[in-house]
């Protein structure tokens, strides 16, 4: 069986990003990371999983998947199959966001056997800590080295799956995870009230705090925006 964890992050959301993945195939080790200059955390969550696709090939064996981004699980699983019949189009008729990485995405998962996890950031578990920090050191600019050999000499345990985990607040009670805001049909997003109070001031547009990244989601999905 294949193991991968990923992860993605940007600074400002659009802004610099970050990816970084874990890859073990059989007793082997890779880590993988990557850069760019302007993108979304979306983005960079699924280009983590795209690059370690493309990094296994055309391996046959089962692939494990684990990933804090809701948001791609749900897009493979269940919403890309209506993209695809209908064009690439959501709902409301718009292109569907991040097509491209979609596109991606379902060409280099098409012919694999794979299962996906989602698992909550900073819970503990060694292999999406450690995504995590590679994700967010490429993000911020850092080089990173990156791990290549046997699983016995990699100092991060891939065997500890679990974690204690805390259910997080759905809606808009709770701290804020970040502001998002509808305007012309294309989403903002924002770390303060502050600044999203100040952009949305004297538009016709819609407003909601997120409190997680799956609220975050959740919010977009009503509105329309992500099917």
């Amino acid at each position: 069986m294949i193991l991968i964890f990923t992860d993605g992050s940007s600074r400002g959301n659009p802004g610099p990003g970050g990816w970084g993945a874990i890859v073990r195939i059989t007793e082997k080790v890779q880590e993988l990371g990557g850069y760019e200059k302007h993108t979304t955390n979306n983005r960079m969550e699924m280009t983590a999983i795209v690059e370690s696709l493309k990094f296994v090939g055309q391996s046959t064996e089962e692939i494990t998947i684990y990933t804090d981004s809701k948001y791609t699980i749900d897009g493979i699983t269940k919403w890309v199959s209506g993209w695809q019949r209908n064009g690439w189009l959501t709902k409301n008729k718009t292109e569907v966001l991040n097509k491209d990485l979609w596109q991606q995405l379902v060409s280099v998962s098409s012919s694999k056997k794979i299962t996906w996890h989602h698992v909550a950031g900073h819970v503990g578990i060694p292999g999406n800590e450690r995504v995590d920090t590679i994700a967010n050191s490429f993000a911020g600019g850092e080089k990173v080295p990156l791990f290549e050999g046997l699983e016995k000499d990699y100092k991060v345990s891939l065997s500890k799956l679990t974690g204690t985990t805390t259910k997080k607040a759905k809606g808009d009670g709770g701290k804020a995870y970040s502001y998002l805001a509808l305007v012309d049909g294309k989403v903002h997003r924002f770390t303060t009230w502050k600044e999203c109070e100040s952009f949305v001031k004297g538009k016709q547009a819609r407003f909601r705090k997120a409190t997680s990244q799956e609220n975050e989601q959740e919010i977009l999905q009503d509105w329309g925006v992500l099917s």
